[in-house]
């Protein structure tokens, strides 16, 4: 038999826990499995629970019974109750598999007793499915069926926001509070309706939306904005959507509303250079060429930054945050066919927050937008 030269790639995870596994093999799993490559297969070890359906569903080329596995593993030494890592010393002797390649997030337990079991393992440096970057067709239509699912929840959040009636320094809905989790029940309960679950949505309103990932809580206030941010997943694909709009119910200030056009700005700057092979870093760097012109600074203060102070954007896919990034830091170009969001925000306590983000699948020339929805923020 021939021993391949190149170690076999090797997972043990659930795929909720770990979206490589779900891309490698298309098959949605609540309990840890193994699968692994070789000689160009793709191959998974399920089950009887799980068996009859990955044959249905999954895109593995071949789907080995763990029972019959668990029963030849238990005359192995040294344990008496047999494991993965007996397994796939198993599978590796019978295949002439003679090492393995693991992701950085692969089990430290099951890492340990691979190798005690004489199996060469050894940890990627980097991705360990590096094609998930680049974004073909159909998963590009499933990050826009994500967004549609969004667009869903920002037309409930807004239909809250019409209706509901300023009264002094409070905004009613029904003659009681209008607060962050009541927003955010409406916005995931139309995520669901139209087909994707929306989990973590932050609706947060003013200085909380300081705070970029605060979730938000309590009652929202008229003449303050409020950041919302919908990144819910699509049911039937398993791509994510992801967008943000910022609003306001009541009257804005001229310096809210200054903050606002600012933030537009930058995003349409960005996406004006946005396209394959530019320079991640010379997209963000047009955010902050424009809030510089503007006058927004950023810097560390003793409670936390203020300015615009994460990345223009990210990766988005299988997981709501994966390669690329789009930041200062990150000098390499990004690539035709990957799919990023574009996102600036200002944060400055006391007058509030303003974030604005869409989603942009590159391609040579520009981009396409698999993200839509309007940007009116002001609500009387």
């Amino acid at each position: 038999m021939t021993v391949p030269t190149e170690p076999a790639l090797l997972f043990y995870a659930d795929t909720h826990a770990n979206r490589d596994l779900l891309h490698f093999g298309r098959f949605e799993c609540h309990d840890p499995f193994l699968a692994f490559a070789h000689q160009g297969r793709r191959i998974a070890v399920l089950n009887a629970l799980e068996y009859g359906r990955g044959l249905k569903e999954a895109a593995f080329d071949e789907i080995l019974r763990l029972e019959p596995l668990l029963a030849e593993a238990s005359f192995l030494p040294p344990d008496t109750r047999p494991g993965p890592a007996d397994i796939m010393a198993l599978l590796a002797a019978r295949l002439g598999i003679a090492a393995f390649v693991v992701s950085e997030d692969f089990p430290a337990g099951l890492l340990e007793r691979l190798r005690a079991r004489g199996l060469k393992t050894t940890v990627a440096t980097g991705p360990v499915l590096p094609e998930r970057e680049i974004k073909t067709a159909r998963e590009a239509a499933s990050i826009r069926a994500g967004n549609r699912v969004a667009e869903a929840g920002f037309s409930a959040a807004e239909a809250i926001l019409r209706r509901a009636r300023i009264s002094g320094q409070r905004l009613l809905l029904g003659g009681t509070p209008l607060t962050s989790e009541r927003v955010r029940l409406a916005i995931e309960i139309a995520c669901l309706e139209a087909g994707g679950l929306a989990i973590d949505t932050i609706v947060a309103g003013g200085d909380q939306a300081c705070d970029p990932h605060c979730r938000g809580t309590g009652p929202l206030r008229p003449h303050e904005l409020i950041i919302i941010d919908i990144f819910p997943r699509h049911t039937a694909s398993g791509y994510h959507g992801d967008m943000t709009r910022t609003y306001l119910k009541g009257r804005a200030t001229p310096s809210q509303r200054a903050l606002v056009e600012a933030v537009a700005a930058a995003q349409k700057a960005a996406r004006r250079l946005l396209k394959g092979g530019v320079i991640s870093a010379a997209v963000h760097a047009e955010c902050v060429k424009v809030f510089a012109a503007r006058g927004y600074e950023t810097k560390a203060t003793p409670t936390g930054s203020v300015g615009f102070f994460h990345g223009t954007g990210h990766g988005l896919g299988l997981a709501v945050h994966e390669a690329p990034r789009v930041s200062a830091p990150v000098q390499t170009p990004l690539r035709t066919g990957a799919v990023v969001t574009v996102e600036p925000g200002l944060y400055y306590p006391g007058l509030g927050g303003c974030r604005i983000e869409d989603v942009a699948w590159l391609t040579e020339t520009g981009h396409r937008l698999l993200s839509k929805h309007p940007y009116k923020w002001e609500f009387a």
